[in-house]
């Protein structure tokens, strides 16, 4: 297993045997989790990131909707549009 050293400013280097495995190329993003003293980095792409943070909005309750119809959808922006145009600045 191949060692990767810390260097001053926390930056370290990818084995090419462990990038080649992975698959990674320049530019690509990788996700740093932690579990208890390991750390384990995963390959993601924009739209994993974008999905998760969406999902993340969903859970939080900052969604409207699901709607029956467009006409409905249309009744809420409206709703809402008015809600904004009455606040105070």
């Amino acid at each position: 297993m191949p060692l990767v050293k810390v260097k001053e400013k926390y930056q370290v280097t990818l084995p090419a045997s462990l990038r080649e495995k992975a698959g990674l190329e320049v530019g690509d993003l990788l996700e740093a989790k932690i579990e208890g003293k390991k750390i384990t980095l995963t390959p993601k792409s924009i739209l994993d990131i974008e999905l998760a943070q969406a999902l993340k909005e969903i859970e939080e309750g900052k969604t409207y909707g699901p709607f029956n119809s467009a006409k409905a959808f249309l009744r809420s922006l409206h709703r809402e549009t008015k809600k904004l145009k009455n606040k105070p600045a």
